[in-house]
């Protein structure tokens, strides 16, 4: 009962964030709309027009075109008539430059803001009504199937194979709206963790009419344009240092929140890392974390999207996490032949990386060592983790896809990475295993006496609050009780 009560609260919230949420695009759709017409009445020229048939459009053109006219007429004896022909052509390169400045105007501001109002959300607001279709759909053959189970008669064999039938048509049309709704809510996180880039599209207007003009003196509106501080972008796709300065943090938000939820249901998962997760889910997750939701409870009981979510943020870096410039090290420390002095070589290179970068590094191998002990249950040894992962964390800056980079170095990088998890704690003495409170359930300890004395952990989804230091971290003795394998 007390489950079903939560089910139902959960959903009621899920229901509620949506509608907050379709609001909030609703309006941005508006608002986006209304500026993109009061964006075209501004323009003196047509829009779409090429760019010789604007610039003889523009009411600047046709004042250029009569001074040069008058002035030619009045001929060079005049005064009048010299500076007419010489005010003209200054007219002329002004009606230039604001033809260039509205086609750049268009192209970069107009014709992206329009995509957005007239095709990105009215598109995700579409899949809302689908997604209530769907749903519609889903219930009527669940209340078909419900009908028919009650139905009695002579033929039971026919009976069974119409019960069949009815129960695929249930499931398919739950797979549908699963499908749907996790497209939906993919697009949604996707559309906020992008809102930056859409604030860009005004931005570029003053800025573009004062290099345009640059004998007015524009006041910048937008001197905080140089700063990205103030906006939300995603963590997919970006630079470590970047996405850490941004977000104030020394762990990356994916790896951080990856790793809590593979830590509370995923270490005893049978090919973790290996088995690839459904599509529809990881793209879900990624679009969840790339915008910061802490709403991630539906993703625990789904480890290998999790994982899957890790992998593809530690591929999507621009650089590897392990440093390109570095390659080459790397690759010369994994050929030295005595075992000893291959570690001290491997030690030495792990040594120069950047300090975000072995920050980041140091977390995650201390985690693959931690899930390395569970490795009889989800047999993922330090061997299999480097030869799934290794890929992932290393690769040539050389020309082709990363694909090929990756297959080209990766009997290399198994030889680097496995080492390093089997000996992390000696490549990374400096403190232990302390996962960061952002994303962590609440756990519950509860004290079992059965002749001996052990822990049990109950999840809650609520979010861990207290007993962090300044860095995020746990003291060692809060951990030390919510997570003792982990020291």
């Amino acid at each position: 009962m007390m489950k079903k009560q939560f089910n139902r609260m959960k959903q009621l919230a899920n229901q509620t964030v949506g509608r907050l949420i379709e609001r909030r695009m609703e309006l941005v759709r508006v608002v986006s709309h209304n500026t993109h017409k009061k964006m075209v009445s501004c323009l003196q020229g047509h829009i779409g027009a090429e760019a010789e048939k604007r610039h003889k459009k523009l009411p600047l053109t046709a004042l250029s075109q009569a001074m040069v006219e008058g002035g030619t007429q009045l001929g060079e004896d005049s005064s009048i008539g010299k500076m007419m022909e010489v005010c003209g052509e200054v007219e002329n390169r002004l009606a230039t430059e604001l033809m260039q400045h509205e086609l750049q105007m268009e192209k970069e501001v107009l014709d992206p803001i329009s995509q957005l109002a007239e095709v990105e959300i009215p598109n995700i607001l579409k899949q809302r009504k689908q997604l209530a279709k769907l749903v519609l759909d889903y219930d009527s053959a669940r209340a078909r199937s419900a009908t028919k189970s009650i139905i009695s008669g002579t033929n039971t064999q026919a009976l069974t194979a119409k019960a069949d039938l009815l129960k695929e048509e249930v499931d398919e049309a739950m797979n549908k709206v699963e499908l749907c709704k996790d497209q939906l809510a993919a697009d949604m996180y996707s559309f906020f963790s992008k809102e930056g880039d859409y604030a860009h599209y005004f931005i570029t207007v003053s800025p573009g009419l004062q290099k345009r003009k640059e004998a007015i003196s524009i006041p910048s509106a937008v001197s905080f344009s140089g700063s990205d501080s103030w906006m939300e972008k995603p963590a997919f796709g970006t630079a470590l240092d970047d996405h850490l300065k941004r977000s104030g943090r020394e762990i990356a938000v994916p790896m951080e929140a990856c790793v809590m939820m593979l830590l509370e249901t995923g270490m005893k998962e049978e090919g973790l890392f290996r088995i690839a997760a459904g599509a529809s889910k990881l793209k879900k997750l990624k679009a969840a974390l790339d915008c910061s939701t802490s709403q991630l409870e539906e993703f625990y009981s789904d480890p290998h999207a999790v994982a899957g979510a890790l992998k593809s943020y530690l591929r999507e870096l621009p650089d590897p996490l392990m440093t390109s410039q570095l390659y080459d090290e790397w690759i010369q420390a994994s050929s030295v032949s005595d075992p000893d002095k291959r570690l001290q070589a491997l030690w030495l290179v792990c040594d120069k990386l950047p300090k975000n970068n072995r920050n980041n590094l140091r977390y995650l191998v201390k985690f693959l060592a931690r899930l390395a002990q569970d490795s009889e249950t989800n047999k993922m040894t330090p061997s299999n983790m480097a030869i799934v992962l290794g890929p992932n964390l290393l690769w040539a800056k050389t020309e082709g896809s990363l694909a090929e980079m990756a297959a080209a170095t990766s009997v290399h990088v198994v030889a680097i990475i496995e080492p390093i998890i089997q000996h992390a704690d000696w490549f990374f003495p400096e403190g232990r295993f302390w996962p960061g409170r952002a994303f962590g359930p609440a756990v519950v300890l509860a004290l079992h006496h059965s002749g001996t004395r052990k822990w049990s952990f109950r999840t809650s989804c609520s979010w861990l609050k207290a007993g962090h230091d300044s860095n995020g971290l746990f003291p060692v003795q809060t951990w030390s009780l919510m997570f003792p394998a982990c020291l």
